[in-house]
C-alpha cells in the first residue's frame, strides 16, 4: 500500500507523527521543573564525586611516586 511518490510518503509520515504526538502524555510544568532539578542535583553530585576521586587519586600517586 506504500506509494512510491516521496511527497505522498512524507505527507503520510507527518500525518502519522501528528496523530502519535497527540496521544503522548506530556508532563506539566511542575513535573518538568521537578525532573530538571533531579537532573541538575544528580549532575552536581556526580561532578563532586568525580572531582574528589580525581584529587584523592592524584595525591595518592604523588605519595607513592
Amino acid at each position: 500500500m506504500s506509494s512510491k511518490n516521496p511527497i505522498t510518503r512524507l505527507s503520510t509520515f507527518l500525518r502519522d507523527v501528528k496523530a502519535e504526538l497527540i496521544k503522548c502524555n506530556w508532563p506539566t510544568w511542575a513535573e518538568l521543573r521537578q525532573s530538571t532539578m533531579v537532573v541538575v542535583v544528580s549532575f552536581l553530585l556526580l561532578g563532586a564525586f568525580v572531582s574528589a576521586a580525581d584529587f584523592l587519586l592524584r595525591e595518592l600517586i604523588k605519595v607513592i611516586l
